[in-house]
Formats: C-alpha cells, structure tokens, sequence
C-alpha cells in the first residue's frame, strides 16, 4: 500500500478545489520514507482521503495523479492516454486516426498530453508523424516512464511506431543516471524525422533540439502570421528551426530572414526552407545573438517576430525577464518600419499575461509610436488548461500594428 502524506490542518482546501498540487508547506508529516516520484496518498489531519500522486523534492511536493483512491497502475495510464487522445481527435475533427496512414494528411505533428491540463502533472507527450516523444518534468513521471510507453503503444497502436524517451533537459541527473535519452519502443532507423503541419513539412530535431524537438504550440499563431506575410519583408527572431519562416514565405513575403544564437538551430532552419520551398532566395538565416543583430539591423522590416526563450522559469527572476522583454520589443518598437507588423511572445509561465503586457506597453510608450493591438494570441487547442489549474495557461502573444 502506498505511503501516507498528513496536511496540517486546514491545507487541504486547494485539494478541494481540484487543484493538483501540494506544497511542502501544506505538510504536518509523512507516515513512512517513500522515495522521490513514488506514489503517495494524501489526507488531511484527520486521516481523510484527499488524493493520490507523486512525491518529490521541492516546493511543490505532490503532483495529484488522480482525487480517487485508487491504484496508479496500468488501466490508470491506458484511460488517461485514451481519453487525451479521444480530447484531440475532437480538436481535430476525428483526423487523427487516418492521418498516419494517408501522406496528403495537412497535421500530423500536436501534442497528445499536457500534464496538468490533462490530468497527467509532469509528463508531455508530442507526436511527430509516426513517432511520440515522451518528456518527463517529475521523478514520477520519469520512474514511470515504461509503463506509460507501455500503455501509449497499447492507445495508439498502429498510429505510433516509435516512442522516443527525451527527459536528460528536464531531469538531467534523474534521466542520464538512468540511461538517458533513448528508444523506448521502435529505433532510429524506422522513425521518420519529418512531419507536417497544415501542409508545411518540418525536420524534428528530437535527438538534439529544444523541448521535444519542435514548438507545436505555435501551429495557429504560425497560420495567422501566413495571413499577413504577403509582400512583407519578415525578420524571424529566436527562430529556432524556422516555423514561422516558412509559414512567411508560403504567405508570399518579399523576403525573410531568420536568426538564432544556435548553429544547429540555423542548419535545420535551411534544411527546413529547402525542404519546402526549394532553390527559393527569398530566404537568408544568420546564425547570431539576437540583442546583437537587433543593434546593428537596418529598418528594413515591416513584419518582426519575437519569440524568446523563456526569460523566468521561477517568481525570482520575474522581475529580471520583464526587463528583458521591455528591452527586446523597444528594439522592436525603434527599428519596425512605419505599418509595420510586431508578433510578441512570451512562454514564460510565471509571467502573466498583464506583466507581458504591461511590458510591452511599456516598450511602446518609450517609441513614442501609435501601436494597435491587433490580436492577443495564446496556446491551441492540443494545449489544454485544467480550469482547476490556471497556471497552465503559458503562452501570451501580442499581433500589434505599428505607425
């Protein structure tokens, strides 16, 4: 039987509330020594039931698998990744079944778990054409790791042939202590590496690259920015393997370049253009820190895209990262050529959407230039938000308009 993790008196209100987290601070004490990401059950001072879920080091100290007293075993995984995957096939008006066996498919590439947002806190799972990458940001999730392959093989049998393990950036010591990233089911040699998104095909750096190797949370801010390319000249910042570059140049762009301060980042962004838009010379990429380019760029552009990296990870460096965006898009703000077009992001989720855009407000104000705010962009579909979890929201953007 699992062990048990007392609240003080009167901590459980947040449980009650559905919310999937408890802090350390909420705990009297833990009947018995479980080991991190072991499974606990959780009561208030009176012995209760509350919830069941993964135990781990931090402030946060339980992740919430399930407020039913249950068993997290193989029928847990197996309904929790079926009823995400029927929540996508509605997204995507049921597609998703015959889309890994039709090549004119226009998305193969979406997220099928978002962990809080569905029921699953610490685990993300992106598929990519035939292959899943599962990444794992609790030791629960990560000692877990093969029944949940297990279970997703069963789920999307015949959708997914390779599932491919890629923690070692979220849990460095956990996950290379372990074996690291690797194969869970399938090889290197069966799983394709490009996928599709609304007709575009992408390389997915998910051996080396960012996250799970791909930004699919961008899809339909990338299609909104297609609608506005036509006879732009586009400056793709932080633009990691280019999606938002050539989603420009199918949008009819005069020209467009992209920067990232990664080589890597930049050789798979060509590789994407040429992938899509062979011999096409309406595309350059520079491989270049991106405050840098900003100071010595021209006013040459009338459509910018900023999508940083996330500038906090933590409240302590909130402060810090609101800085750091005010001083990104008043660069912005100084070179945009007069009705010019800015899209803003930010993926930070300790910045809330008032402190981004108080931010670049403030940005604004310093130009001195009339800006319109357009449209205020968010995270799709395939990344829901538990309504009992609104710290999942993470994902702010701004489309302003520039005179």
């Amino acid at each position: 039987m699992y062990k048990t993790v007392y609240l003080k008196k009167g901590k459980e209100e947040s449980l009650g509330r559905f919310h999937p987290w408890v802090f350390s601070g909420a705990i009297h004490h833990i009947d018995g020594r479980p080991e991190e990401g072991d499974v606990v059950r959780v009561v208030n001072a009176d012995g209760r039931f509350l919830a069941v879920g993964h135990i781990q080091i931090g402030s946060i100290a339980v992740r919430v698998l399930s407020f039913e007293d249950i068993i997290i075993g193989k029928s847990f995984w197996e309904e929790r990744l079926n009823a995400a995957y029927n929540v996508r096939k509605s997204i995507f008006n049921s597609q998703l079944a015959s889309s890994h066996q039709d090549n004119t498919q226009q998305t193969n590439a979406f997220r099928l778990v978002h962990g809080e947002g569905d029921g699953l806190p610490g685990l993300v799972i992106d598929i990519y054409n035939r292959t899943a990458v599962m990444q794992a940001h609790s030791v629960g999730m990560h000692v877990s790791r093969r029944d949940i392959a297990d279970a997703l093989a069963k789920v999307l049998d015949g959708v997914v042939d390779n599932i491919y393990y890629k923690s070692e950036t979220t849990l460095a010591y956990k996950a290379s202590e372990d074996g690291g990233n690797g194969f869970l089911k399938g090889n290197l040699a069966s799983a394709d590496d490009i996928a599709t998104e609304n007709g575009l095909r992408f390389h997915v750096d998910w051996l080396g690259g960012q996250k799970t190797g791909f930004f699919v949370d961008q899809r339909e801010n990338r299609a909104l920015l297609e609608h506005y390319s036509q006879g732009r000249k586009v400056l793709n910042m932080f633009c990691y393997t280019g999606g938002f570059s050539f989603y420009a140049m199918r949008g009819g762009a005069e020209l467009v370049h992209s920067v990232d301060s990664s080589s890597r980042a930049i050789d798979i962004t060509r590789a994407n253009v040429e992938l899509n838009f062979p011999g096409d010379t309406r595309h350059e990429a520079f491989a270049e820190d991106a405050f840098k380019y900003l100071d010595r760029m021209g006013d040459q552009y009338d459509l910018i895209i900023l999508d940083p990296p996330a500038f906090a990870k933590h409240k302590d460096a909130l402060r810090n990262a609101l800085m750091g965006y005010r001083k990104l898009n008043a660069k912005a703000f100084e070179k945009i050529r007069p009705g010019g077009i800015l899209f803003t992001f930010s993926c930070s989720q300790v910045v809330s959407k008032d402190n981004f855009r108080t931010a670049v407000f403030t940005a604004a104000a310093m130009s001195g230039r009339r800006v319109r705010i357009l449209h205020q962009l968010t995270q799709p579909a395939d990344h829901p938000v538990s309504i009992y979890h609104p710290e999942g929201e993470y994902l702010k953007g701004l489309v302003l308009y520039v005179e």
